[in-house]
This record gives structure tokens, C-alpha cells and sequence, in this order.
């Protein structure tokens, strides 16, 4: 079905596909009612054919329509149109991180955790909501020019139903980023996304999947039986704490990958920071241990026959003694009641007592000296530990800075708790080397390799190429304190658009001048006949098709104008030319020549050449033709060798006719 140049919903224009998928083709719309571009995803006609399938696609989408994040594609719209099912979304200029790994393979890890930090903060969103994609692969996620990691298709893969797949064959979403209860056709959840993500993740660091083979069966298999190779051992730049993210989000057992999220958040942020810490708990599954128990050897077991005799022995004597004195068993009878009752209460109480955890007020640490905290937790049945030190300039060296659980007033922690501190490593001199002239990347490490954070600021620039630094705040040899931060000011070019010049040529001058001011370039319009060519249309465009300009760039197009023949009856006051002659009746007076020779020009052709009466006021000579305007020229004589030019007139065809008189 081609939807292009027909409308949808009464208000989006359809201007040309820009994907295919699936289950669905995506276009380049324009939204008349709001005056904005946007991107239409239409399914595919064998899908509108499940009921089931379209009742809920419905509500998938809509639900999904509702999710607001700077990293989710925002869904505008949902409707149909007679059996045109569609979705109207935000219209991203990027390209998908499947082309971005397809064209440079394997990408910087920094970079890449940064992209998994947008999605996992998209999935965070979604998952808060009830909405689980289902479907994270790379072809999903669009990166755009600003770097900015959007997901798309929110919950519609759950969408599909068993009868559509069977119906149609179809599969939504790759196998390749399947979790194994996926592949198995198990139960998914917001685990299952993660799973997926770790896929990602490894397939940017690496440049490959994690498990590739020649079906889709074979490949689902892998999921659910093989272990990936180390993303490290393909890739050595990869830090040992990002191998272990990707490596705990890709575990077979839900139970033993990253909860959450949020969880998995909290990881990729701590390995921008320590990319080589091992700060990843390791997936675990809670087990029983099985205890060994010692081999029964022969003389154990004569042993314990010999004692058996000896205890029957006793226990015939007490039987023998409760039966002469009767009154003595009911006693000992209560007394082992009571003795058992308080056996029993002494049990339970001193259980409790060693089961049951104390609460402890929350001792303030904070610029205290170790030596400090160790009186404080004196007694306490708390521990420390020392979690990492950081310079500071406002706290001595050697005191702490920070405590977790934090300080607060009258709240208490559990005994044993173990209150993890950050400690000063005081105040560290250092100079700040010179970065402006270096790409981004040379700059940062820089920085970081002199004990300093940077913070990137771009800006736009005539003359600096895109990725280098401009400036830089503190200026170079500047000294300061370690952990300080400078500012980096990077190019991003000029910041204006560049836009592809469309082809014009043989388009109505309405249509080229539209197209033009659509791609956001200016419009100048000249003129010329070519009477071969049909008129209105353009002839010729100033700038190249394809050429790529900067926005608002003026681009002249010659427009074919073929101009109307016009015609217009010419007179002559040809009295006013020789001043006539006066009526006589001397007979020698009225033998003078009273005749003039009269030629008319219109342009180059000769319309009128006889003789006229000198007294004639308005001789009609014939017609002038012309198309904008013509020369019209007077020659008078007595003769015909004796012509001369009298007057010439320009006429524009305004008027019908035009009389010609000496001013």
C-alpha cells in the first residue's frame, strides 16, 4: 500500500517512507493541524486482520502514550482509518545505534555506558508504569545528532498474539536480543528488558552479538544453554566493572540479574567513575548446604548395644521403686511438668535474646579523625570501613567527609550495621595543563590524568572545527586544588543545519518555491521565455541538486514566462507633421502640391508607405504587434526619396489604438 502524498486522519500529509520493519512501514509526515513534522508507523495489512492482535495493539499503545522521558520516543497520536492502522511519533533526526555499530564496529566504552545509562533510565520509566518493552535491540534505539539515546516502540511487541505469529509466520523483535524465558516463550518481565540491554551493551563494546548462528532455533538455544564469551577477552579496552555489568545483566536466571533498573543505574554510573573497580555484586542464588556425616564403624556399633543393656537395667530399677512408692511417681510426674515449662521459658527467652537485633542511635562521624571514630563506635556493636578517599579542600586531611547510612538527629540503625565512610585526603596543588587545540577526548584525559573534573560546554563557531576545544576555564599553568573542575568549551561547528537542495527543474514555480521553503532555504525568482518549454515551469535552479548548503541559503530559480503577442490600431495626425495648406481660389494656389509621402514603422516592419493629404488629421495606417512593447517610427517626404524621420513613439499595448501627433 503507498501512502505517499494521500492523507491520514484528516491532517497528516504523507511525504515519503523512512523505514521498514516487520510489521509496520514508517513515514515522514507533516501534521497540519499543529504545523509540525512527525513520523507515522503504519501496520502492515496482514496484521489488521487479528482482532485480538488489533484490540491489543490498542491498548499497548496508548498505555505507551502516555510515557513522558527525555529518552523515550513520545507517541502523538493513535488511530485508524478504515483498515490503515497507525501511530503517530515524534520525529527524531539521528540514526539508530544498529547503523552507528554497523558502520564503526566496536564503540568506546565510555561512550557506550553512557548510551546504556539513557536506556536504562527510559526502561527505569517505563517499568514504573507497568510497561515492559519486550523488544531492546539497537534497531530501537535512535541516537540523534545531539547524542541523545531515544527508545522507541514502547510495548507494542506485547501487542503480537500467538494467532497473529502462527498466522503470518512473524516474529517481532530479533532473536539475537531475545532473554532465554523469551526464547522459550516463558514469562517476560521488566528482567527480561534487562537482559536484552546487557545484549546491547555487549554488542557496542564488542561490535558482535553475544551468540550468533544459522536459524533463529540455534540461536535461542545458545540463550538458553551457553555461557558468552567475556566481552573483555574480545575487546581488552573494555574495564573489568563493565564486563561485569554487561556479564550480570546477560545471566540465564532472572533471579541472579541486575532487579531492576534502578539497580543497574546505579552500577553504570559507579563505572564512569571507577571503571575498574569491582564494585558488581555477584549474581548468587540462595542454597542449602548439605553436611557430611561420619561412616558407623563396628565397634561404634557394639558400643552402643553395651549401653543400651546398661540403660534398660536403670530404667527397670525406677519402674520397680514407682511401683512400691506410688505417691513419689504422681509427684516427680509433676515435677517434670513444671521443670519442662521452665526449661521451655528460660529456651525461648534466651533465643530471643540472641536473635533479636538492638537499634542504636546514628553516631555522627563526620570530621572526625579514625581514631576519633573508633572511640565514638566503642561499645556500639557497629563497624566501620573506610570506602574510598577523596581530596577536599574544605575538609583536613584525614577526616571524614561522608558517612552512609548518614547522620541524623534521634534516628537509629541496627547493631552490626556497617557505616561505610569517605575520607579526606586533604587539599592536592596541581596545574592545569593546556588543552585548547585538542579534540575532546585528548582534553578530558588530560584533566583527568591531573587530578581534575571536566565539564563539557559546547558552543557554536565559525572557524573551530566540530570536537575541538576552543577554550578552556581556568586558562593553562593555572593552579588548583585536585578534584577541581574545568570548564571545556567544544565546537560543535557552525550549528547550522544543512540541508540537501531538492531537485526543481520542470516543477510549477508554486511547487519549487514550496519545496525550497520546506527544506528551510530562501527563494528568488527570475524570468525567461523559452517557447519550447512549457510556461511557468522551471527552467533552470542556481544551485546543484543534492548540493548540501546551509540553511536559509537563497537558491534563484529561472521560471519560463512566454509572454502574449498584443496588437493596436495606429494613427497618423499627419497635418501636425507638415502643417497642411490653406484652401484657395486662386487656380495658381490650388495647383500647389497638396500630397506628402507618408511611411509608418512598427519595429522592423514597414506597416504603411502611400501618399496622404497634408490636411489629414488621423490616418489609419494598420496595426503594431508586439509582446511587452514596439517602436513605432514616422517618416514624411514629398516624395518617397526624400522620406525622413519625423517622430519615434514607444507603445506598451495598453491601449487598444494610438494616434501619433509632431508635439
Amino acid at each position: 500500500m503507498d501512502l505517499v502524498g494521500k492523507y491520514i486522519g484528516s491532517r497528516y500529509e504523507i511525504l515519503e517512507v523512512i523505514g521498514k520493519g516487520g510489521m509496520a512501514t514508517v513515514y515522514r509526515a507533516k501534521c497540519h493541524v499543529l504545523n509540525r513534522m512527525v513520523a507515522v508507523k503504519v501496520l502492515k495489512e496482514e496484521f489488521t486482520t487479528d482482532e485480538e492482535f488489533i484490540r491489543r495493539f490498542n491498548i499497548e499503545a496508548q498505555s505507551a502514550a502516555g510515557l513522558s522521558h527525555p529518552n523515550i520516543v513520545s507517541i502523538y497520536d493513535v488511530g485508524h482509518e478504515g483498515s490503515i492502522y497507525y501511530i503517530v511519533m515524534e520525529l527524531i533526526q539521528g540514526k539508530t545505534l544498529k547503523e552507528i555499530i554497523a558502520e564503526d564496529g566496536a564503540l568506546p566504552w565510555k561512550w557506550s555506558v553512557n548510551i546504556a545509562i539513557q536506556i536504562a533510565s527510559a526502561l527505569e520509566a517505563a517499568h514504573k508504569n507497568n510497561i515492559v518493552h519486550r523488544d531492546i535491540k539497537p534497531h530501537n534505539i535512535i541516537i540523534t545528532e545531539d547524542g541523545v539515546a531515544k527508545v522507541t516502540d514502547f510495548g507494542i511487541a506485547k501487542a503480537v498474539s500467538n494467532s497473529t505469529i502462527t498466522a503470518f509466520g512473524t516474529t517481532i523483535g530479533s532473536v539475537h536480543y531475545f532473554s532465554p524465558e523469551h526464547a522459550r516463550g516463558g514469562y517476560t518481565d521488566a528482567k527480561s528488558d534487562l537482559y536484552s540491554l546487557g545484549i546491547v551493551m555487549y554488542e557496542m563494546v564488542t561490535g558482535r552479538v553475544p551468540f550468533d548462528a544459522d536459524t533463529p532455533v540455534s540461536i535461542a538455544l545458545k540463550h538458553m544453554q551457553e555461557k558468552p564469551v567475556d566481552p573483555m577477552k574480545l575487546n581488552p579496552n573494555v574495564p573489568v566493572a563493565v564486563n561485569q555489568i554487561i556479564m550480570k545483566a546477560m545471566q540465564k536466571e532472572p533471579s541472579m540479574r541486575y532487579q531492576s533498573a534502578t539497580e543497574m543505574l546505579k552500577d553504570l554510573s559507579l563505572a564512569l567513575k571507577n571503571p575498574d573497580g569491582r564494585f558488581v555484586l555477584e549474581p548468587s542464588m540462595d542454597t542449602q548446604a548439605t553436611q557430611r556425616i561420619g561412616t558407623i564403624t563396628e565397634d561404634m556399633a557394639k558400643e552402643d548395644k553395651i549401653e543400651n543393656k546398661k540403660d534398660k537395667k536403670k530404667q527397670g530399677k525406677i519402674r520397680t521403686y514407682f511401683k512400691e512408692h506410688p505417691k513419689m511417681k504422681i509427684l516427680a510426674i509433676i515435677l517434670s511438668f513444671v521443670l519442662v515449662f521452665l526449661i521451655t521459658v528460660f529456651t525461648v527467652k534466651g533465643i530471643m535474646d540472641a536473635t533479636t537485633v538492638k537499634n542504636v542511635y546514628i553516631p555522627n562521624l563526620v570530621g572526625k579523625t579514625e581514631d576519633e571514630v573508633k572511640q565514638e563506635l566503642e561499645g556500639t556493636k557497629l563497624t566501620y570501613e573506610i570506602a574510598s578517599e577523596e581530596y577536599n579542600s574544605e575538609v583536613e586531611a584525614g577526616r571524614v567527609i561522608s558517612q552512609d547510612p548518614a547522620y541524623k538527629n534521634n534516628f537509629t540503625i541496627k547493631e552490626n550495621t556497617v557505616i561505610s565512610l569517605v575520607v579526606s585526603k586533604g587539599i592536592e596543588v596541581v596545574t592545569v595543563p593546556k588543552v585548547a587545540g585538542d579534540t575532546y577526548e585528548d582534553a578530558e584525559k588530560k584533566l583527568t590524568d591531573a587530578k581534575l573534573k571536566v565539564e563539557r560546554v559546547e558552543e557554536t563557531s565559525q572557524k573551530i572545527e566540530e570536537g575541538i576545544v576552543i577554550r578552556q576555564d581556568p586558562a593553562e599553568n593555572t593552579s588548583l586544588n585536585a578534584g577541581d573542575t574545568v570548564k571545556v568549551y567544544v565546537s560543535i561547528g557552525t550549528g547550522i543545519k544543512q540541508v540537501s537542495v531538492p531537485s526543481l527543474v520542470n516543477k510549477t514555480e508554486e511547487v519549487a518555491s514550496k519545496e525550497l521553503t520546506d527544506a528551510g532555504l530562501k527563494v528568488e525568482v527570475v524570468y525567461e521565455e523559452d517557447t519550447t518549454k512549457t510556461n511557468g515551469v522551471v527552467l533552470k535552479q542556481s544551485v546543484d541538486v543534492g548540493k548540501v548548503v546551509d540553511e536559509g541559503t537563497t537558491v534563484v530559480i529561472t521560471v519560463n514566462q512566454i509572454v502574449e503577442t498584443k496588437s493596436a490600431n495606429i494613427y497618423v495626425n499627419v497635418k501636425s507633421y507638415t502643417g497642411g495648406y490653406t484652401e484657395n481660389t486662386n487656380e495658381e494656389i490650388n495647383n500647389q502640391n497638396k500630397t506628402v509621402r507618408l511611411k509608418v514603422m512598427a519595429g522592423e516592419e514597414t506597416i504603411f508607405n502611400e501618399d496622404v493629404d497634408k490636411n489629414s488629421t488621423k490616418v489609419e495606417v494598420g496595426k503594431a504587434e508586439g509582446k511587452v512593447r514596439t517602436e513605432v517610427k514616422v517618416y514624411i517626404g514629398e516624395n518617397i526619396d526624400t522620406l525622413a524621420l519625423k517622430d519615434r513613439v514607444e507603445i506598451d499595448f495598453s491601449n487598444a489604438e494610438y494616434t501619433l501627433s509632431k508635439k
